[in-house]
């Protein structure tokens, strides 16, 4: 909005009317909320008609209004704060996880001299878990049966032999897991194995960084080995 100059002899307080006051000390918007309020409900009671005048209900109501107005801003404030210490803690805690190897949802599987790891997770308790490993062109190569296991996250060492008594070359490989309990389907998750190599924070939350698995949030991590 234009300022008026004061150019024609005019009062200072009707030009400081016309302009606006100018805030000459910072106030937080729970005391901006607050003054603005009291103004209103001032200006309201000199302008009322003195033959029918606002009654106790309607200013103790106005007043509630204020409180709860208040109050939401304050615990606003409040959440926020909570929330910064809150990403600040998990940030450290992830930090601490750089170079730790973690187990989280997917079906691939590296094989590196002879060696890899992976994971299952059951939903609930099993009879028979069937895991199949398959090589790049899909074929099955090798399988592991797992007998009465309890609800729960688990690591799984394969040593490279595939079925055919030979040891698999080293590479990328994918796995698939079955569980059944008395004929019936348990839910079951395969669980690739990554190590963490950074992390890193952004508008949606800090994410941890596992080549191989991408950029991981805390709840898609299973287990850290």
């Amino acid at each position: 909005m234009a300022t008026i100059q004061n150019t024609s002899g005019v009062s200072e307080s009707l030009m400081t009317s016309m302009n606006g006051a100018k805030s000459t000390k910072g106030t937080d918007t729970v005391t901006e909320a607050q003054d603005r309020f009291m103004t209103l409900l001032v200006t309201q009671m000199k302008n009322q008609d003195p033959l029918n005048p606002m009654d106790n209900a309607q200013m103790t109501s106005q007043l509630a209004q204020l409180s709860t107005v208040s109050g939401i801003e304050k615990m606003n404030v409040a959440l926020q704060s909570l929330m910064g210490s809150y990403q600040a803690s998990q940030t450290l805690q992830a930090t601490s996880m750089i170079g730790h190897g973690v187990l989280a949802p997917g079906d691939s599987l590296q094989l590196v001299e002879g060696q890899a790891l992976m994971g299952i997770e059951l939903e609930g308790p099993a009879d028979k878990v069937d895991v199949t490993i398959r090589d790049a062109n899909g074929k099955a190569v090798h399988s592991i049966t797992l007998e009465k296991q309890p609800a729960g996250t688990y690591p799984l060492a394969w040593d490279g032999k595939i079925d055919e008594n030979t040891t698999a070359k080293d590479g990328a490989y994918t796995f698939e897991v079955k569980a059944t309990t008395g004929g019936e389907t348990v839910k079951s998750t395969a669980l690739s194995f990554g190590q963490v190599a950074s992390v890193s924070t952004n508008s949606q939350g800090i994410k941890v960084n596992v080549p191989g698995l991408g950029a991981l949030n805390f709840a898609d991590i299973r287990q850290i080995l």
